[in-house]
């Protein structure tokens, strides 16, 4: 499921590092879109993980003061 959307990519890493040390895998999509748009990072990237995992990869947004980043249903 996704967890947030974002063309930011120090925000990604912080994000991914988060989930990585929460012991939660993600996995980054669109991150080839940048052929389609000229490598200059206009389109937004997706972070998902795995539907049993959403509610602990959300509390960990939340606890770094990140919710606002937080896709909602």
């Amino acid at each position: 499921r996704e967890l947030l959307r974002t063309n930011d990519q120090v925000l990604l890493s912080f994000v991914q590092a988060l989930l990585r040390d929460a012991g939660i895998t993600a996995l980054l999509a669109d991150s080839n879109m940048s052929i389609m748009e000229g490598s200059i990072g206009m389109l937004p990237r997706r972070l998902l993980v795995a539907e049993e995992h959403i509610a602990a990869a959300r509390q960990v947004l939340q606890d770094a003061d990140l919710g606002q980043w937080v896709k909602e249903d």
